[in-house]
């Protein structure tokens, strides 16, 4: 039995990724059945080919190098969320993403991708990566669903609407390539979702810009209104936390996983929360991956080898 858990944000999280990923190769008993970390998602800022979550700040390569290396040497693929739907031919050449992508060209790091301009460009450009067919492209049709799923990508990740309709779910070929996010803290069936993924995109964009000409001032939306961005969407669904979301209709708990969905198949599983607070992180991959009994004893050993690796945990974040 395999259950594969994608992890978020191998760059705001990466010590606190790696300090569980040691747990669970040094203390295996306390997880449940199979599993296994498939990958760290994320970017390293200021990517502007990423997508889904506007994220700001700035990355040194030295860090770049250094995260590529730390994640690798354990065994763990780094998995680019470059799926901005807003791309133009003239984001391709932008000089860090590329830079990154030169990097981490190991054969055994991994992209999201949504866009068709940017996925023809990285399979041209840097063949050597496999490539995952994002979410954000809402592929709730089953047959263009089952046609994504013959086409060249490693993983397809399932709009996570179709999370618990096991009358689709028990009729999709290829299920062990087939990623679901588990704990999506999105309402169902927002019919807002591709607007609000193609303003963040628009965002990044614009935050990049914005970086690049106006590094000491702070980026606000409301400065860029007459860029295009017109519309702000009030969403406050990223604030729910791990409780929060167990009453959504897409919510995959995990006793589900281990006794519906891996028994149909499937294998591949995502939790979401590359900008949620490390607190919200922690109780999510508990509840997840750590054996029920377990849980408490666990939290505790890997926050006691968190502090002990350097990393002191207050208040949903952290200080070095």
């Amino acid at each position: 039995m395999r259950v594969r858990f994608h992890l978020p944000n191998f760059t705001n999280h990466l010590k606190f990724n790696l300090v569980f990923a040691s747990m669970l190769k040094n203390a295996p008993h306390y997880f449940r059945e199979g599993v296994e970390i498939a990958s760290f998602y994320g970017s390293f800022p200021p990517s502007l080919w990423n997508g889904g979550r506007t994220v700001g700040g700035v990355t040194s390569l030295d860090f770049v190098k250094q995260a590529i290396k730390a994640a690798n040497n354990a065994g763990i693929p780094l998995r680019f969320t470059f799926t901005n739907p807003m791309l133009k031919e003239e984001h391709l050449h932008d000089e860090f993403c590329n830079t990154v992508m030169k990097l981490a060209d190991n054969g055994f790091n991994e992209v999201i991708v949504n866009s068709p301009l940017l996925e023809d460009y990285i399979r041209t450009t840097y063949p050597n990566y496999k490539l995952t067919s994002s979410t954000c492209k809402r592929i709730t049709d089953v047959e263009k669903l089952k046609e994504e799923l013959e086409k060249d990508y490693h993983i397809v990740v399932l709009d996570y609407d179709l999370n618990n309709k096991f009358d689709i779910l028990e009729q999709l070929p290829h299920k062990e390539k087939i990623e679901i996010l588990a704990n999506a803290c999105c309402e169902p069936g927002c019919k807002l979702r591709t607007t609000h993924y193609q303003l963040i995109g628009e965002q990044q964009i614009l935050y990049n810009e914005h970086l690049k000409n106006h590094p000491n001032e702070p980026f606000r939306v409301g400065d860029y209104t007459d860029r295009n961005v017109t519309t702000v969407i009030n969403c406050n669904c990223r604030e729910r936390n791990v409780f929060e979301i167990k009453d959504l209709s897409t919510h995959v708990s995990p006793d589900a996983i281990w006794e519906k969905y891996v028994p149909m198949g499937y294998e591949q599983f995502k939790i979401e929360g590359r900008t949620a607070s490390r607190l919200n992180v922690l109780e999510n991959y508990m509840y997840y991956m750590i054996k029920p009994e377990c849980r408490d004893e666990a939290r505790f050993m890997f926050l006691y080898n968190l502090e002990k690796n350097g990393v002191v945990y207050i208040d949903g974040e952290t200080g070095e």
